[in-house]
């Protein structure tokens, strides 16, 4: 996971030679859209919407998190990220359903290295939402607009060991896994083995052209 230095914000270059300006990008997030979801900032009114799904321990059991007991803590929730948009660092988007206009879940930055222009990405969704690839959908928006809008070189992501199916989403993403970590994090009172996934700039551009 990528830390504190990861925070420090420059300018990166774009394919045409100009300036996307990171600070810029992240307290602004853009609206992503794909054929079932809007991607888009967090707003205080959709703390119902994700008190819904985040108090569920299924949801929960293989993220950073615990599961929330109260709508104060999506609230919470939602002034910590919302602190992060005006701040200009990494933070998440919600994913909204395009059928209900509901929010079922987050997906976002969980760190950025600008000087390796290298971005974590993590992501979350409503267990009723499970098994038909909407998660999918969401990470590819959120890759297409790293290696865009960012001109990223890198991005990873990383998974509990006993959770397959997030590496199945990371997998048709094009995401390639790198290897095992053994005891890489402290979660939920236990030292947790995550597989390590990424995926370049030059295969994205890639599977684009063969598309």
């Amino acid at each position: 996971m990528l830390r504190n230095h990861a925070l420090r914000l420059l300018s990166l270059p774009d394919e045409s030679g100009g300036e996307v300006p990171s600070r810029l990008y992240f307290s602004r997030l853009p609206t992503l859209e794909t054929p079932s979801l809007i991607l888009r900032p967090l707003r205080r009114s959709d703390a119902k919407d994700i008190y819904a799904w985040s108090q569920d321990p299924e949801v929960a059991r293989y993220v950073l998190w615990s599961p929330h007991t109260s709508l104060r803590d999506s609230r919470a929730y939602l002034r910590y990220m919302r602190s992060l948009y005006r701040a200009g660092l990494p933070s998440s988007w919600g994913i909204v359903l395009r059928e209900t206009g509901r929010v079922i879940g987050t997906i976002g930055f969980m760190g950025y290295s600008p000087e390796n222009r290298c971005a974590e990405v993590g992501y979350s969704l409503s267990r009723s939402c499970w098994n038909r690839g909407l998660m999918t959908e969401a990470l590819q928006a959120v890759l297409r607009s790293a290696f865009t809008a960012l001109n990223l070189n890198r991005v990873e992501a990383q998974r509990d060991v006993r959770n397959p199916a997030s590496g199945r989403v990371m997998e048709k993403c094009g995401m390639v896994p790198e290897g095992t970590l053994r005891e890489r994090i402290w979660n939920k009172g236990e030292f947790i083995d995550v597989v390590l996934y990424a995926i370049l700039r030059s295969n994205w551009m890639e599977s684009v052209h063969r598309a």
